[in-house]
């Protein structure tokens, strides 16, 4: 009777450390990430999303109607500038103790910049909620088009890394980056293949890399 004791608590202690072990092994997988490519809730863009020199920034990487300008931004410089390629989440900072980025959210629909959080929801849904001057707020959910991205390599030019002579490196389409729509009217699904990436890295971006560094 002892020895079935003993064996049963051995049985009981390896199965804990097993699943202590493979649950702690699908932990990495399952962690939230933020990056990649997001379709936004309406369907008519999609989101890059990448950590640029320790923040999280946005940017228009695809259109489902190609040209689009900033036409109802208050400045009046900015009015004509294309929306593809343009910032969207804005130096977001990790919260701590939490699966959430805080920073500024630019609206193209009204021209607006708004306070806003990220969360990344399960590993293919991003909810992003703004507010403006703490009322007035909203939100939706985007859903994943493109895998995570690593941290970009023009980190190292960023101000307090490591100096780097030389050009800037060329900008280089992200793992799983959506593809452009064409020229033609009907705009390409993104991920076509043959399709070329207009906006690459998107830390590289000149209104990014200008503010990140």
């Amino acid at each position: 009777m002892l020895h079935c004791r003993g064996t049963q608590m051995r049985l009981a202690i390896y199965t804990a450390i097993i699943l202590a072990g493979g649950y702690a092994g699908l932990t990495p997988a399952l962690a939230a990430d933020p990056t990649g490519d997001w379709r936004v809730a309406d369907g008519v863009a999609n989101i890059r999303v990448a950590q640029c020199n320790g923040s999280i920034w946005g940017a228009v990487s695809w259109e489902k109607q190609p040209g689009g300008r900033d036409e109802n931004n208050p400045d009046v410089s900015k009015k004509n500038r294309p929306t593809l390629g343009m910032a969207t989440l804005i130096n977001m900072k990790k919260t701590p103790g939490a699966e959430q980025w805080e920073g500024q959210v630019y609206n193209a629909k009204d021209g607006q910049m708004y306070s806003a959080t990220i969360t990344p929801v399960g590993t293919d849904q991003l909810e992003i909620k703004g507010c403006v001057l703490g009322f007035l707020c909203g939100g939706e959910t985007w859903t994943r088009v493109g895998p995570p991205i690593p941290a970009s390599t023009a980190n190292a030019m960023a101000k307090g890394g490591p100096k780097t002579t030389g050009a800037a490196p060329k900008a280089s389409p992200a793992p799983g980056a959506a593809a452009a729509a064409p020229k033609s009217a009907a705009a390409a699904k993104p991920g076509q293949k043959g399709v070329p990436d207009p906006v690459g890295d998107i830390c590289l971006l000149p209104e990014i890399a200008g503010f990140a560094h």
